[in-house]
């Protein structure tokens, strides 16, 4: 008898990394997907360390991640004059084992979705079809599929994993009485430029306070004309005591609508202003996450990703996260079986550490160091030492990298998530 497969809501990053992940470890699956069609969306996004360790354990190679990104070498925290307040070199130049990558977000998920058909076959995902509820069953779980058409089904599988985003029903239904998305006040604007990049030729560049920011990295190696595809943030914080007052959460907008903000951040290095007038797109939407939940369980279904943790990305580990969610699922699958024993055993490892995380991004994360400085001298200084003394900055950075999951010597120190070649028997 064929064993029922694992369910798995949601084609996104996270989904895709765990029906790899359990395809790895010989467990059959089933992904459904609401969107029609695989499209790449999105632009710029981080991928630490500990989560390029499981990508490459998964068999993602360095040469696939090159093709849709480039690894960051250096972290760089500026303050309102244009001086730096903090630089650290990221990845290998920092002496993990594995590389940090500053990717296209859409062209990272297409290459995972291009690697998981090729490795399972298409007919592993179903698009057009959305898990909109379950319910317990004899063999494990049934869950509710809607499809574009409207028309309504049911599928039943020995597991169900709700990596269905922010908006999850999963969640809705284990968490009836969860509170509504939280926005902080926090408006960004994302986009890309091509421009020679900044300091050098991958660095990670944070300026302004909570209140008023722009981050700015490339995510394409610089090409034969000196420039490069830079990803960039513009963010401020406005009154949210009236909730987020528009129906879109990410939406097409124009540079004209928000430029103003930034019109001061002008150096002798960088034109904010000039850069984000010769920008190729720009997208709104509110900086949200939700509160964290007791558990990412109920039975036979479990949450993963921004299902289960949607957080702010001021500490770029949302997708990380996710795909370390999927490597402890399965290593726990080849603990306990398929079974919710190994979901029960994937909560009790992450959701309280990660929880915890969620809520210190609210906190600003690493770029809580602008923050500081703030408070200390308005942004503005002559000697950085004076006010924000290295020792306590990288004091400060390491705590965070801690509570993240990715300290340099413990991430190096650590076994594999999935030891090499462990199949499910």
């Amino acid at each position: 008898m064929t064993a029922a497969p694992v369910l798995i809501a949601g084609g996104g990053i996270a989904g895709l990394t765990l029906a790899l992940t359990l395809h790895q470890v010989g467990v059959p699956f089933r992904v459904y997907e609401a969107s029609r069609e695989m499209k790449p969306l999105g632009v710029g996004i981080n991928l630490q360390p500990h989560g390029v360790r499981e990508l490459i354990d998964l068999g993602i190679t360095e040469a696939d991640l090159d093709g849709v990104g480039l690894p960051a070498l250096e972290w760089a925290l500026v303050g309102l004059n244009g001086c730096e307040v903090h630089a650290e070199p990221r990845g290998r130049a920092a002496g993990y084992h594995w590389p940090q990558y500053a990717v296209h977000r859409g062209q990272f998920h297409m290459m995972l979705y291009r690697k998981l058909l090729d490795r399972a076959g298409p007919e592993c995902v179903v698009l057009g079809a959305r898990v909109t509820g379950y319910s317990a069953s004899a063999g494990g779980v049934l869950a509710q599929i809607t499809r574009a058409d409207g028309t309504m089904t049911q599928d039943e599988g020995a597991l169900l994993i709700g990596a269905d985003g922010i908006h999850s029903r999963i969640r809705a239904q284990m968490h009836p009485d969860q509170p509504p998305i939280n926005w902080g006040g926090a408006v960004m604007w994302r986009g890309t430029v091509r421009a020679k990049p900044l300091r050098g030729a991958s660095s990670f560049i944070g300026l302004g306070t909570h209140r008023q920011r722009m981050v700015i990295y490339p995510i394409s190696p610089v090409g034969p004309d000196g420039t490069a595809l830079i990803n960039w943030i513009a963010e401020v914080t406005l009154d949210n005591s009236g909730g987020w007052p528009d129906d879109a959460w990410f939406k097409p907008v124009e540079v004209a609508d928000f430029i103003d903000h930034f019109d001061r951040y002008r150096y002798d290095w960088l034109d904010v202003p000039a850069m984000l007038r010769a920008a190729d797109c720009a997208y709104e939407n509110p900086m949200i996450d939700r509160d964290p939940v007791p558990t990412w369980v109920d039975g036979p279904v479990a949450l993963m990703g921004d299902a289960a943790h949607a957080m702010y990305p001021t500490g770029s580990n949302g997708a990380s996260q996710a795909i370390v969610d999927a490597r402890v699922i399965g290593a726990q699958m080849l603990a306990h079986g398929v079974t919710p024993q190994a979901l029960a055993a994937y909560d009790a490892q992450l959701c309280g550490p990660v929880s915890q995380l969620v809520l210190r991004n609210r906190g600003a994360g690493p770029f809580g160091l602008l923050n500081l400085l703030d408070d200390r001298c308005g942004g503005v200084f002559d000697d950085i030492e004076t006010v924000l003394p290295k020792a306590e900055r990288e004091a400060f950075l390491m705590n965070y990298r801690s509570a993240a999951g990715f300290a340099m010597d413990t991430l190096n120190a650590a076994p594999p998530t999935i030891p090499p070649g462990a199949r499910l028997t």
